[in-house]
């Protein structure tokens, strides 16, 4: 009994020592202090469901011109899709008419996926890929110059490239490139640390969103996959992305509530 009161002595001389005192009275304040911000200064930390203007699969094929739309998937396994996070995607193949036809650039694989609660930890193809059997060999940022109404407009992205860890039928492991980007509440990112900080500034916006827009380009040769190489990938990028970025701007993605 003597031993269990020494004891309760201690812990009662540890809880009123001053530092604890002061950590605890720093965490009452600044718990109350973020209930005053929530409650009167309109701080949202939990973000509302915020849909697009319009569905993806609603993009015109027509608006994608000269790119003709000559594929369309969807994710049939349902694991596959929990995963994604969303239903809101296309996942569509395109051909460049104005290429010749065995161009490493003529065929693009373009996969657009939308989140309208963003959970903070964006999909990358950084990992995904990985996830399915691939090496990742390096991950550079880039940028693309745009021409958008009259003016010129710098917008960040990610170019990451991967080779196979399993060698196709001819004994080799060719590497390929993935190129992406994210819209983030109207601004535009290239990491997922990027699209973490832009929306961790929205304290007072009751909406967010995310939007990942990523690519590949290839062809075939002889029935043999042909990759483009990083100066044609990024001249190839440009023009795609000054056909597709300004269509979901204006049609699909929202604006004005941040």
């Amino acid at each position: 009994m003597a031993e269990a009161e020494r004891n309760r002595q201690n812990a009662i001389r540890t809880y009123l020592q001053p530092a604890f005192l002061i950590c605890a009275a720093v965490l009452a304040l600044s718990g109350t202090g973020l209930s005053i911000a929530v409650k009167n200064l309109g701080v949202y930390l939990k973000k509302q469901p915020l849909a697009l203007n319009k569905p993806l699969e609603l993009l015109g094929e027509e608006q994608l011109a000269p790119y003709k739309v000559v594929g369309r998937e969807r994710i049939e396994n349902e694991d596959v899709l929990k995963s994604l996070g969303t239903e809101d995607y296309i996942q569509w193949l395109l051909d460049d008419p104005n290429v010749p036809p065995d161009s490493p650039i003529r065929k693009c694989s373009l996969f657009i996926t939308y989140y309208d609660v963003p959970d903070l930890v964006p999909h990358v193809p950084d990992e995904c890929y990985v996830g399915g059997g691939h090496q990742r060999l390096s991950s550079d940022s880039v940028t693309f110059t745009l021409n958008k109404d009259g003016s010129e407009q710098d917008i960040p992205g990610r170019y990451v490239v991967f080779t196979s860890t399993k060698a196709d039928p001819w004994g080799t492991s060719a590497e390929f490139s993935v190129l992406y980007l994210f819209n983030v509440n109207e601004e535009y990112a290239n990491s997922r640390n990027a699209t973490r900080n832009i929306l961790n500034r929205n304290l007072f916006g009751k909406y967010s969103y995310f939007c990942k827009v990523e690519w590949k380009f290839f062809n075939t040769r002889f029935g043999r996959p042909v990759y483009p190489s990083k100066e044609e990938a990024l001249a190839a990028s440009e023009r795609l992305l000054s056909v597709i970025l300004p269509i979901l701007e204006k049609d699909h993605w929202p604006s004005g509530y941040w």
